[in-house]
């Protein structure tokens, strides 16, 4: 038997290996058409990108028509250099460079030289393309913007790089990809797929017909149209009432997790980041250090929640059976939870309980029911986790798994954390208190915050924020579609949702009331600080204010944090009535509220104080990005109205 296996063994192998060589060099012709490159052109034909369009139907992206140059660096002969380089106004050294550049990805392949050309110019080129040899035109499209907002959803198209050849076969030199946003999110679901062409040539290099008729070639296949959960009449409100401010606005529908608005100040006009001066614009955006508008606050900036988290401090407190509805604390508008040490309260004081509290925000209220929690297992290591754990059902302290390819994770604190914060020292619940009011080391970014108050609407569940509705042909992923239910109990919440809609009644956003619509809402005014030369520089806090509406089977939960906008009701607080009102009943009625906050410019307060990152120091800075969305008017007036706690 073992005389037998060697030579079976090296007789099927054998078998095997002659079979395969038949097949490839008889049967299949792929190989032989790769082999035939020196007499075959390839040419591709890009199919147009997919529409983008909003939840009610409104186109927001469409395509325009886009000519590029390409070059086969060693069908190159014979030609008039300086005419070709007159003809399209570039440098005979340019020149040069393009060629050996395109020598290096190929000599025998297409390379991109020269991108997007305007009409004017490819009618020009195309006259006379016969006296240039190695060079013809490739039509794509691009992208063709229906409006001026939502750059940080939309992303941008541009040309791939040698990495990304590398790493994805499909690409080839000059092919375009969508970068950010939605555009790299859907990325292949938009592109669709190029069609082929294989074209024989004779010894003369002249093309005489299809090759094999047609055999391999192949037709193009338009990108899928998409709907995006964006409403196009929000989104531009939103981003009207942001101008001359810094921060995010994130509206998100309750029984869905569809984002409705994603705004981030400042923006920028999408369409800039189209043709031949995309590059230019979008290094000078960029490289706005001051501004940012590259970077989208809503997903990635992280920020202590301030008095928002006040809402998870109490229901976390509720389900552990720390407080409960007649739970009564003594507040001397302010709180001493260690010697020395003190925390300020603005509530108006006396015997303060958990619906009073929420609704005057009260900080000695929720201090008292955070170390009540922690002190409840008797070791504030174990309480900690106890808490940290309930918190992550809300999606906090991770990243969210939304459609979107950038996001924060936030920060909820553990035990864990605590031990390398104070190694070897026995901290405690009164070390730690400041968790309760949503600062010490707790972080949050806008949209969590936006995810926080879909989950109080919902009474306990939500579903991961998605900006994505609908993909034409297709059904879209099944996690945006999965309910995530927290580990508190549901009446809790309704205690909760209580206290929030009286906020607007008699709390700290009386003045913001919408007539007939009932609102339920937090204002938060979260700490805002700078270390220059190992000392704390107090800046202007930020203004921070969530809310959901109606109170009763809501239709939109929001998040708006304005950086250096003080108290939670002096601007994120009327920006969140605003939204609310615009988007239940289409118009708005609170124009006082509207007046004043397009009117209010923050940029005074922005270049008071801004940080260099060289050597730590404070500056003055008074540069203005041209690029960026015009400011509005300005109104001294609207500036000098009084700013009411948070």
């Amino acid at each position: 038997m073992r005389k037998v296996l060697l030579p079976t063994i090296i007789f099927v192998a054998t078998a095997l290996l002659v079979l395969r060589l038949f097949y490839l060099q008889v049967i299949d012709d792929t190989l032989k058409l790769k082999s035939d490159n020196n007499a075959i052109k390839i040419k591709y034909e890009y199919p147009e990108r997919g529409y983008i369009y909003d939840r009610n139907g409104k186109l927001l992206v469409a395509n325009q028509p886009s000519y590029d140059i390409m070059v086969i660096p060693k069908d190159v002969k014979d030609i008039d250099t300086m005419e070709f380089c007159q003809l399209l106004n570039i440098t005979k050294e340019d020149f040069l460079k393009k060629i050996a550049k395109a020598k290096v990805y190929s000599p025998r392949l297409p390379s991109l030289f020269l991108a997007q050309l305007n009409k004017k110019e490819y009618a020009a080129f195309q006259e006379v393309q016969r006296n240039f040899s190695g060079f013809y035109i490739q039509k794509r499209s691009l992208r063709d913007y229906q409006v001026s907002v939502g750059a940080n959803i939309f992303g941008f198209i541009t040309q791939v790089n040698e990495s990304i050849i590398e790493k994805n076969k499909y690409y080839k030199s000059g092919d375009l990809i969508g970068k950010q946003g939605v555009e790299e999110s859907y990325e292949e679901i938009l592109r669709g797929i190029k069609g082929v062409k294989y074209i024989q040539r004779d010894k003369y290099n002249r093309e005489i017909g299809s090759y094999k008729e047609g055999r391999f070639d192949t037709i193009a296949e338009q990108g899928k149209d998409i709907n995006l959960t964006i409403d196009a009449v929000l989104q531009q409100y939103g981003e009207e009432l942001m101008v001359n401010k810094r921060g995010g606005i994130v509206a998100i529908e309750p029984k869905t997790g569809e984002i409705l608005a994603l705004v981030t100040a400042p923006s920028y006009d999408p369409s800039i980041l189209v043709g031949r001066q995309r590059s230019k614009n979008y290094t000078m955006l960029y490289h706005d250090s001051i501004a940012k508008p590259l970077y989208d606050r809503g997903l990635l900036a992280q920020y202590p929640p301030g008095s928002p988290f006040k809402i998870l401090t109490g229901l976390v407190a509720l389900q552990e059976g720390a407080i409960d509805l007649n739970t009564s604390v003594v507040c001397n508008h302010g709180f001493s939870f260690a010697p020395g040490r003190f925390m300020r309260c603005h509530c108006h004081g006396g015997v303060v309980q958990l619906h009073r509290g929420i609704y005057e925000s009260c900080n000695t209220f929720f201090s008292t029911s955070y170390m009540r929690t922690l002190d409840k297992f008797g070791n504030a290591s174990v309480g900690v986790d106890v808490w940290s754990k309930h918190l992550k059902t809300f999606g906090l302290g991770e990243f969210m798994g939304y459609d979107l390819p950038t996001g924060r994770r936030g920060n909820i604190p553990n035990s864990k954390t605590y031990k390398k914060i104070y190694p070897g020292w026995r901290w405690s619940s009164k070390t730690i208190v400041s968790n309760a009011i949503g600062q010490g080391e707790v972080l949050m970014t806008p949209i969590q915050l936006a995810n926080m108050m879909a989950t109080v609407a919902n009474r306990g569940y939500y579903y991961t924020p998605h900006i994505i509705k609908k993909i034409k042909g297709e059904v879209i992923d099944k996690k945006f579609r999965t309910k995530h239910v927290t580990t508190i109990n549901k009446e809790h919440f309704e205690t909760m949702v209580s206290g929030l809609f009286d906020v607007y009644n008699f709390g700290t956003a009386s003045g913001l009331r919408v007539e007939g619509i009932d609102i339920c809402g937090k204002t938060g005014t979260a700490e805002n600080f700078t270390i220059i030369d190992g000392k704390r520089v107090q800046l202007k806090d930020h203004s921070i204010f969530v809310a959901f509406a109606p109170k009763d089977n809501p239709k939109i939960a929001i998040a708006i944090l304005v950086e250096n906008g003080g108290y939670g009701a002096t601007i994120a607080g009327p920006i969140a009535s605003l939204m609310l009102e615009k988007y239940i009943r289409g118009k708005i009625t609170r124009k006082d509220l509207e007046t004043r906050i397009l009117a209010r410019d923050l940029r005074p307060e922005y270049n008071r104080f801004i940080k260099n990152p060289v050597n730590d120091t404070l500056i003055n800075v008074t540069k203005t990005n041209t690029l960026l969305k015009p400011a509005a008017k300005d109104s001294s007036a609207a500036n000098k109205s009084a700013a009411s706690q948070g």
